[in-house]
């Protein structure tokens, strides 16, 4: 799996941890909703890092924790 796939993979799980909707997460961090969507869909070839960071602090976690998964 590429990195870009595992990002989308972790944003997912994530989503369905928090119960949280696209639209929510998009609100929250202050990412356009279409450019999760272009992340979710592979459309994005390299999500940047501080977009990563946003989302990861909408879901009240560290960046260290987003990427501790298997799917990385």
């Amino acid at each position: 799996m590429e990195t870009r796939e595992a990002i989308a993979v972790r944003i997912k799980e994530l989503c369905n941890e928090k119960g949280m909707t696209m639209y929510r997460l998009s609100a929250l961090s202050g990412v356009p909703h279409t450019t999760l969507i272009s992340i979710i869909n592979g459309d994005s070839k390299n999500p940047g890092i501080m977009t990563i960071k946003k989302l990861s602090d909408a879901f009240g976690i560290s960046l260290a924790e987003f990427f501790s998964s298997e799917v990385f």
